[in-house]
């Protein structure tokens, strides 16, 4: 299914037409297809673009899909990147072209749009008990033999919930227990007792087969290398425990899933521990927010600033705002707010400035604050801003990002927009 099905969607996405739906595109594109709008290649800068803008860099981008791809095949790693980041599918295919497994999904709806567009491979971080999406997947698992789905169990009453809603599907559906990161952490299991209790009620089950553990380190409380290694030891001792009881006879591998943006170096170094199993392991990273990387909260938190030597990420994003009120010398403001800028963990960060077609960078700007529609700049002495200008902003977090822009230019360095990444949030 997943080929002839990516590529049919991902020429429909290129025969849709542009128009005011889609924000910062040139007013003159209504109309053309987004294929025609790309096959143009427009300059971002000198072609229409309206403020504001969000640019997606080409070449970060590249960087950034080849950068994982190498990490994850060095340390011996499946790769499941979470689609929830981008819910872009045009990413999600290019993540698998760059060696993914599949991808990492945290609802139904999102779980729909993968298949819509050929995904056949996907790992659902969530418990899920909808009923009525329940029985979608094990429509799409009786329906597509090469389909693989998994999702995660935490409790016997979800247990309960799934094996009604199933009822008898042809396929059992493929669950992992969820460990809990600890007391007053997120969702999961929060002993190793409970978790063989779990595990117990999906084997009294014919609708759900257990294949594995998972579990999420990035919520490990007051994380550090130390307890984050712990609790990753926690997680691949159930794995081995289970595979001791004979939980895992009759899989032809046992999955073993974590991994966030923040802590990829720890289980990259527990999961190389791991002794050998009755069956293969499928060592299965779920690292989302590299695609784009940020200006912020995982510049400051990712694994490559502990280990310099696998790499660095690159920020892949820029919003593109115009100034639009110079009101005092200590204060301007622009045109871009809470509907097109992240701002659930930072400010955007004032980088640069274009006027006239000269690029500088954008000393003595500072973003204090954001209105729905205005980004407050506070401007210190000597900073040369004027109503007009356009100011290039770094983001923090890719998740709150994306899911602001229905279509997002990608741009090479020298502003030629050669493709329109589209969203579905």
């Amino acid at each position: 299914m997943s080929a002839d099905t990516a590529a049919a969607a991902l020429a429909a996405l290129a025969a849709e037409r542009v128009d005011h739906r889609f924000k910062g595109l040139p007013p003159d594109a209504d109309g053309l297809t987004v294929g025609e709008l790309a096959a143009r290649r427009l300059n971002l800068f000198t072609d229409g673009f309206t403020t504001p803008v969000l640019a997606l860099s080409a070449e970060r981008l590249a960087h950034n899909l080849e950068l994982m791809e190498t990490y994850a095949t060095r340390h011996g790693l499946a790769f499941a990147p979470h689609g929830k980041t981008s819910m872009a599918p045009q990413l999600f295919w290019k993540q698998i072209e760059h060696g993914a497994w599949g991808i990492t999904l945290a609802v139904p709806h999102q779980v729909r749009v993968a298949r819509a567009f050929g995904v056949d491979r996907i790992f659902l971080a969530n418990e899920l008990v909808d009923a009525a999406a329940l029985r979608w997947i094990a429509a799409e698992l009786a329906g597509d033999p090469d389909f693989r789905f998994v999702c995660y169990v935490d409790s016997v009453r979800g247990v309960e919930l799934m094996d009604a809603a199933l009822g008898g599907g042809a396929r059992p559906v493929d669950v992992v227990v969820e460990l809990a990161a600890g007391e007053g952490a997120r969702t999961g299991v929060r002993t190793e007792a409970e978790c063989a209790a779990v595990a117990d009620a999906v084997a009294a089950t014919s609708t759900l087969r257990l294949v594995g553990v998972a579990g999420y380190e990035g919520e490990v409380p007051d994380a550090d290398p130390e307890r984050v290694h712990a609790w990753l030891r926690r997680l691949t001792a159930l794995a081995v425990a289970f595979d001791g009881a004979g939980r895992f006879k009759g899989l032809d591998e046992v999955v073993v899933s974590a991994g966030g943006s923040a802590w990829f170096d720890a289980v990259a170094d527990v999961f190389a521990e791991i002794p050998e199993l009755s069956l293969p392991v499928l060592k299965l990273l779920r690292s989302g927010a590299y695609v784009s990387h940020d200006d912020g909260h995982y510049r400051k938190l990712t694994p490559f600033t502990r280990v310099p030597e696998e790499g660095a990420l690159h920020p892949a994003f820029r919003l593109w705002a115009q100034v639009v009120s110079r009101p005092s010398d200590g204060q301007a403001f622009a045109n871009a707010g809470k509907r097109d800028a992240a701002y659930d963990l930072d400010l955007p960060f004032a980088q640069v400035v274009r006027r006239d077609g000269v690029e500088r960078p954008a000393d003595g700007v500072e973003v204090t604050g954001l209105s729905d529609q205005h980004a407050w700049l506070r401007t210190g002495p000597g900073a040369d801003l004027e109503v007009g200008d356009w100011l290039g902003t770094g983001l923090s977090h890719p998740c709150t990002s994306f899911d602001k822009w229905q279509l997002i230019p990608l741009v090479e360095a020298d502003g030629t927009v050669v493709d329109y990444i589209r969203t579905f949030f």
